[in-house]
């Protein structure tokens, strides 16, 4: 478990920087109009730049695909971060009537991210020089499912920002009208984010699913074992082997052995969690991560309790008793609900089949040792109407030999 562990910190230290591929069509755009390209981390999308220092001039032609005849492309330049709220986007798709492509702008505020209002064109607050956007692919350069798009625009930057830019794209399935509907929510359509510095012309540092699924299975490894496996059991250890007088106070120390093994491989995965949130820009936190800072939250509130535990003749020791087994119980039911919330994020980024077969096997897991716990319980309940079934008859013997 040592090796394990270390090998999991080095990777979480010292993740090296991706290569970054680039796409057949950012690279013959590239070669014919603009200075760079890169491919970016999902979608198959990819961009080519050029900036002019002189006039801090952008023109950027970004290449994507629809997903459906009537869906939509979006990209898009967001001020402040690289996240789809207050994002200033071109949204391409075929005229509802005609037939035609449309190229229109948008402004993504936190309303339309929560869905209180449909999503309507109106003017950017940033200067856009020109846009344009081309459909390739067709015959006769109609939209259809897989077709691709190229949307170009030109946009003056103002002299003290032209270092980083936020880009964000995205795609849909239908246009309700002339408002684009909410795209799909799988991992990588929350991921399609980046920060460019086109001021030196770097390519922007992207990490692509590939290279950080190390990460991610030794995040979804040690989290699974430790909140969802060695918590659960070292409940149990002390729910029914304190009452074994043969064992002593050995239950006990098995018992928080076993809990301090899970929190402090759960504190590693909790790390690598927030390493792998890093790396995924413009993802929404979700449930999970919420669930994980509650659960690592009670995890080391519990750890330091221990420290703090009254001695058994201390009038406060019950209080603390029911305090300890509340946190306890709670922790481990939490850390469980995240192992399985885990597992259904991995099947929407379409590792399904590895998904399907982990979840397969943490349920035998823990459908074990639910069977194990019915057992013991169903054990000390007849040991305990035995003990009172004697305790009664030795009482009534006793009353009857006076």
């Amino acid at each position: 478990m040592l090796p394990f562990i270390v090998t999991v910190f080095l990777l979480f230290l010292s993740s090296p920087p991706p290569v970054t591929a680039v796409s057949s069509r950012c690279a013959a755009a590239a070669a014919k109009t603009f200075k760079k390209c890169a491919s970016l981390p999902t979608q198959d999308a990819s961009i080519a730049w050029t900036f002019h220092r002189h006039n801090a001039t952008l023109d950027i032609a970004f290449f994507g695909s629809f997903i459906s005849p009537s869906g939509w492309v979006g990209w898009g330049i967001n001020p402040a971060a690289a996240e789809m709220a207050g994002t200033r986007a071109l949204i391409a798709y075929p005229d509802p009537n005609s037939g035609q492509l449309l190229l229109l702008p948008y402004v993504l505020d936190s309303a339309v991210k929560l869905q209180k209002t449909p999503l309507l064109s109106r003017p950017l607050d940033i200067h856009l020089l020109s846009s344009s956007a081309t459909v390739h692919g067709g015959r006769k350069a109609t939209v259809h499912g897989g077709a691709a798009i190229e949307i170009r625009a030109s946009v003056k930057l103002s002299h003290n920002k032209t270092k980083l830019m936020h880009f964000v794209w995205n795609r849909g399935l239908y246009v309700q009208g002339h408002s684009p509907t909410i795209h799909p929510t799988g991992a990588s359509d929350l991921s399609s984010a980046v920060t460019v510095d086109v001021l030196s012309g770097n390519a922007p540092r992207v990490h692509n699913r590939r290279d950080f699924s190390t990460l991610k299975t030794a995040h979804g490894f040690v989290n699974a074992v430790s909140w969802g496996i060695l918590l659960p059991v070292g409940s149990v250890t002390a729910r029914y082997a304190r009452h074994i007088r043969s064992l002593g106070p050995t239950w006990f120390y098995v018992h928080a052995g076993i809990q301090l093994s899970g929190i402090a491989l759960g504190s590693i995965g909790f790390g690598i969690g927030l390493r792998l949130g890093e790396l995924s820009p413009g993802r929404a936190p979700g449930m999970h991560l919420k669930l994980g800072v509650a659960v690592f939250s009670l995890g080391i509130l519990q750890t330091t309790a221990v420290f703090f535990r009254p001695e058994r003749t201390n009038r406060f020791r019950k209080y603390w008793k029911s305090y300890h087994h509340f946190v306890g119980y709670a922790c481990t039911v939490l850390g469980v609900v995240n192992v399985l919330q885990g597992f259904d994020l991995i099947g929407e980024e379409g590792q399904s089949t590895s998904s399907y077969y982990g979840l397969l096997v943490y349920c035998l897991c823990l459908s074990t040792l639910g069977g194990v716990c019915v057992a013991l319980e169903v054990n000390s309940w007849v040991v305990f109407w035995r003990s009172a079934k004697e305790d009664k008859l030795s009482s009534t013997s006793s009353s009857l030999a006076s």
